[in-house]
């Protein structure tokens, strides 16, 4: 399960890139050097995803239409494959590069030994790509069949129905269906290789400020992984990491405009392509970054015009040929190109900024940020370190800046120049998020101009400090991931192994409402019409049962009527969670979940009586229910099971812990204990609630009952519940104590560390919520009991 997305996908998917990019050199007349294959190969792979997927009809072939394009370059393209092995064998660091920068990447999963996916709770945005790689897959682009009262239908339209780029998505989705892998496990493998394939580009760009060797190396791995890029590829940013590569290779091809700008018109395909795939992958707004490449080229043709080395004749088909395959290419963006602009625009100016607090420091375009978090300024000696690795970078990159005018690498500098110029144009009018994409999209240019910097050392009278140089900037953007890497969370494994299971137990069931706010529920559990009251999309026919995006379902608080289109509830386990209505009784659990079925013959309740707060009801309130009920209807209760709360907050905690609304921040090593009392001797379940990235460890008089870590749940807000810890203890006084451990190499370990709560119920039946029906003629039977509601039930 693990080796298959994290090591044998990425292979797979490289054998695909690369084949499709044979295919692309064999078309375009052979000039391609390798270290463009797989952007180029991508970008065709996505261009045919993206029309396969127009066709509804024919959308589950994407995946072998892919493999056969690939199949295709490789036999084609085996002479120019072979070549291109030779050159690997004579120099191997050019595949050491993509390699090592995608071990890198994929880091924090790749040392979990578990599949994952990083930055949990970062942002969600990966349940869209995971729900939108699958759908457009499975369905292509056909979105009538969409129920549009629940979360998931809503989803699916509000985004790919309302032209949100899909060109990731589409070669995402298809490339994982030829493994048959759960798109939860293969996303964080694709994000990294997307973004790994960058160092073919970036490698090509210092070898033409004149960097050779392991610098040059180097430079290609910083600038592909600087600080604010590694953040993003974290949370699986899948259009911006695509999109990456793309405005690298046009760069590339911006410099290499000697191989094939005065060429026939078959050699515009990889640029036009390249475009095509950007426009696919992030929308209208890749416009902005493709034209600082065709600004650049025009001036190069220009000046060939003018020089008489390029014929205008042959430089007119050249563009002809580029722009009818931008728009063959990108046909499914072009044909709804009102809808791609306003989604543009929707980005730009949104008031929603995600998960930023605040507008992103400009600062971070420079690649460095010895911070764990880059949305907060760093602290102390690290914020000095910071400054002083901004002020060098920014220093390198004049020096390099002055290097390229002195050794007229024109086009290059121009292409950077422009590259800036857009980004401080569009921060000028666009708001937070739309700004923190740009400022990521930036910062590889200005990590290589700096390396320039390096070139420039290296070729005047101080060239003993160029190896400093290089090794400030590489420390510079290496420390930084690995505080990121350090203080990443982990997305919990067996709980979304589990999701899948019912997934596959109940599919077509539904609709189900998911009391949990976990949206990556909308892909894991496709199948059974989510609908997530607390969710963004929430359903239509639940109004009034959560108190807000992210927080508590309250369906006791529903109207029963509501209830009835919903054949399944599923929940999560929580002993103290008011359990669902009288009509719906367990059809399967699991470790961490809960299945209700809805009964046949179960009748809408008449009204539904909830106690304020938690408390018993009030015996007037109980009687104002039964008051006028119909003969012979019941008063069904829930009971609420026999519970001891530990009191965590009463108890001495380290100094060096502190507290948030949520609960007990864990920040470093150290131990609570906290004493509590039972009732009687018996089985009992121990639960936890908080967030548990770093390893935590519990005992309860001394002994160790468990070992923690990852536990982390799809919401800030809502603690995560952990738990059952069983053991026999004897009646009377014992003691509970939570010791964090810090394991400063392991991924996550500086993640969250979170305890809100932590109480005991009776293990086994005894420790679930039971019905109790009465006459409502009896109802002074349930006066002063723990109840969690009561319905009127009629006969």
């Amino acid at each position: 399960m693990y080796v298959l997305p994290v090591l044998i996908y990425p292979a797979l998917l490289a054998a695909l890139l690369l084949g499709a990019g044979l295919l692309a050199d064999r078309v375009s007349g052979r000039f391609l050097p390798g270290a463009l294959l797989l952007t180029v190969g991508g970008a065709l792979l996505i261009a045919a995803t993206q029309l396969v997927a127009y066709v509804p009809a024919i959308a589950p072939a994407s995946p072998y239409v892919a493999l056969a394009l690939a199949l295709a370059g490789l036999v084609l393209g085996r002479a120019r494959a072979g070549e291109f092995a030779r050159r690997l064998r004579a120099s191997p660091l050019k595949l050491a590069l993509p390699v090592g920068a995608y071990l890198l990447a994929i880091a924090p999963v790749l040392l979990a030994g578990r599949t994952s996916f990083s930055s949990y709770l970062a942002v969600s945005d990966g349940a869209v790509h995971m729900v939108g790689a699958d759908y457009l897959i499975r369905h292509g682009m056909d979105f009538s069949h969409l129920d549009l009262r629940n979360s998931y239908g809503q989803l699916v339209n509000d985004y790919y129905n309302m032209n949100y780029p899909s060109g990731g998505d589409t070669l995402f989705g298809a490339s994982a269906k030829l493994l048959s892998l759960s798109l939860i496990w293969a996303f964080q493998p694709f994000n990294a290789f997307m973004l790994a394939i960058s160092t073919g580009p970036a490698w090509l760009l210092a070898r033409r400020m004149g960097l050779r060797g392991l610098l040059a190396g180097l430079a290609a791995l910083t600038v592909t992984l600087p600080a604010l890029v590694y953040g993003y590829e974290l949370f699986g940013s899948v259009k911006e990491i695509t999109a990456l590569s793309m405005i690298l290779s046009l760069g590339a091809l911006c410099v290499l405009h000697p191989l094939w700008l005065g060429g026939s018109a078959r050699a515009a395909i990889p640029f036009a392509l390249l475009v095509a795939g950007g426009v696919s992958s992030l929308g209208a707004a890749f416009g902005a970054w493709a034209l600082t490449a065709i600004i650049v080229l025009a001036f190069v043709a220009a000046h060939g015009l003018r020089a008489g080395e390029l014929s205008p004749r042959r430089l007119l088909a050249l563009i002809a040929a580029g722009a009818g395959l931008v728009i063959i290419a990108a046909w499914p963006t072009w044909t709804h190109i009102s809808g791609s602009v306003q989604v543009a625009q929707s980005i730009a100016s949104t008031a929603n900024s995600g998960n930023l607090t605040s507008r992103l420091k400009p600062q971070l375009v420079f690649g460095m940020w010895l911070w764990g978090d880059y949305q907060t300024l760093p602290a102390g000696s690290d914020l000095l370190l910071t400054q002083l690795l901004i002020v060098t970078t920014l220093s390198a990159a004049l020096i390099g800046a002055l290097h390229m005018l002195r050794t007229r690498a024109f086009a290059l500098l121009g292409w950077l120049a422009l590259m800036l110029i857009v980004w401080l144009a569009v921060s000028e009018f666009v708001t937070a998020w739309a700004n923190a994409k740009t400022l990521m999209l930036t910062s590889p240019a200005v990590v290589l101009l700096a390396w320039g910097g390096v070139a420039g050392l290296r070729a005047s009278p101080l060239r003993a400090l160029a190896p400093l140089l290089a090794g400030v900037l590489t420390a510079g953007v290496l420390v930084s991931d690995a505080m990121q890497y350090h203080s990443t969370n982990l997305a919990p494994t067996g709980r979304y192994q589990e999701m899948a299971k019912l997934d596959a137990l109940f599919a077509g069931q539904g609709p189900t409402i998911f009391t949990g706010f976990d949206e990556y529920s909308l892909y894991l559990l496709r199948d059974l019409d989510i609908a997530g009251p607390d969710f963004r999309f929430m359903p239509v026919d639940l109004p009034n049962v959560t108190i807000g995006h992210g927080h508590s379902v309250q369906l006791e608080r529903t109207a029963p009527e509501d209830l009835v289109a919903f054949p399944l509830i599923v929940t999560r386990r929580n002993p103290l969670a008011p359990r669902p209505p009288s009509a719906y009784s367990l059809a399967w659990q699991g470790t961490y979940y809960q299945v209700w079925r809805r009964r046949p013959d179960a009748r809408v309740p008449l009204a539904r009586l909830v106690p304020t707060h938690g408390q018993a009801p009030a015996c007037r309130r109980i009687r104002s229910l039964a008051a006028g009920a119909p003969a012979h209807s019941l008063l069904t209760a829930s009971l609420a099971p026999t519970s001891v709360r530990v009191q965590i907050f009463r108890a001495p905690k380290p100094p060096h812990w502190g507290y948030q609304d949520s609960g007990i921040s864990m920040y470093h090593e150290g131990t609570l204990s906290a004493p509590f009392s039972l009732p009687r001797r018996g089985p009992w379940g121990l639960w936890l609630q908080g967030q548990m990235m770093s390893e935590v460890r519990v005992a309860i008089d001394g002994r160790q009952i468990a070992d923690i870590s990852g536990r982390v749940g799809g919401d800030a807000v809502v603690p995560e519940i952990i738990g059952p810890f069983t053991s026999v203890l004897a009646a009377g006084r014992h003691t509970l104590s939570i010791t964090r451990v810090s394991s400063p190499l392991a991924p996550g370990d500086g993640g969250v560390a979170v305890l809100s709560g932590a109480f005991l119920v009776p293990a086994g039946p005894a420790g679930l919520p039971a019905l109790l029906s009465v006459p409502s003629a009896a109802w002074r039977s349930l006066c002063g009991r723990a109840l969690q509601w009561i319905e009127l039930v009629p006969a």
